[in-house]
């Protein structure tokens, strides 16, 4: 059996961001997968308020350089990297001007949710996608952490479904307490449309707020983890729903046995060739 492949697509990762459950979770699971023998991947954003000196982040030139069009403009990707020597693995960052240069995460110093984070999550998706395909790796499972991740099940079943970097990809989708009030932009809709998704795809959003949004994830996804001890009792209903595997909650040895949930997503699909 080959060893598998994993990626790791989170909106927040420590020590680049301040501890949370999610960036928690993406800096220390990843490590614990590699230490158990699978190979992985880290992807997060490159926010403004993170000291590139201070982590030493530098320009992976031949990722870079590419345009993504989101709401039909040309938005160039910028690719950074970081390594956290304590753990042998590497972090890369989406980097983009307009999206990601100012200092701040997801809302303003005043705490108000930024206008644009539904194109950012696009361009987030999208260009670890691409990049994914630069690099010449093919993952077989996928996880996502973060609202920010949300749209990425509906662009690999959909816009990447037949890229053979991605086709055989199991797509597992976190959830987590917290996120955000309100909505994203409510032109969302019309931005996938024009980036070729149908209306039924995205019919969902047709209120975007944090529950459809983790819906839409959901229906997209091959199977879910709750990553918090309190997410979102409607989230996992609709998981339940849906009939697809759902892993609860681990305060303790999560590290095993999301590993373990890995090969069961993996054994069910028939992913891995002996």
């Amino acid at each position: 059996m080959k060893k598998a492949r994993v990626l790791f697509v989170s909106q927040e990762t420590m020590p680049f961001l301040p501890e949370t459950e999610i960036s928690k979770t993406s800096r220390e699971l990843p490590q614990g997968i590699n230490d158990l023998g699978k190979e992985i991947r880290v992807f997060m954003p490159k926010y403004g308020c993170i000291n590139e000196r201070r982590h030493q982040l530098h320009e992976v030139i031949r990722l870079s350089g590419m345009n993504l069009i989101i709401d039909d403009t040309d938005h160039p990707l910028i690719i950074k990297v970081a390594s956290i020597p304590t753990a042998r693995m590497q972090v890369y960052f989406i980097d983009n001007e307009e999206y990601f240069q100012r200092k701040a995460v997801l809302s303003d110093d005043k705490g108000k949710f930024f206008e644009d984070n539904g194109e950012r999550s696009m361009f987030f998706c999208k260009g670890v996608l691409e990049t994914v395909k630069k690099l010449g790796w093919a993952p077989d499972i996928i996880h996502c952490h973060g609202w920010l991740t949300g749209l990425m099940p509906l662009y690999i079943k959909n816009q990447y479904a037949d890229d053979p970097h991605f086709a055989e990809a199991k797509v597992i989708y976190s959830t987590y307490d917290g996120g955000f009030d309100g909505t994203l932009d409510d032109k969302i809709t019309d931005k996938l449309t024009m980036d070729g998704f149908a209306e039924g795809d995205v019919e969902l959003l047709k209120t975007p707020d944090l529950l459809n949004l983790n819906k839409i994830a959901v229906k997209y996804a091959d199977a879910a983890i709750c990553g918090s001890k309190n997410a979102d009792e409607k989230v996992t209903a609709y998981v339940n729903e849906l009939n697809k595997p759902l892993l609860e909650y681990h305060a303790e040895d999560y590290i095993q046995a999301y590993s373990d949930f890995y090969d069961s997503v993996l054994e069910e699909n028939s992913v891995l060739a002996d």
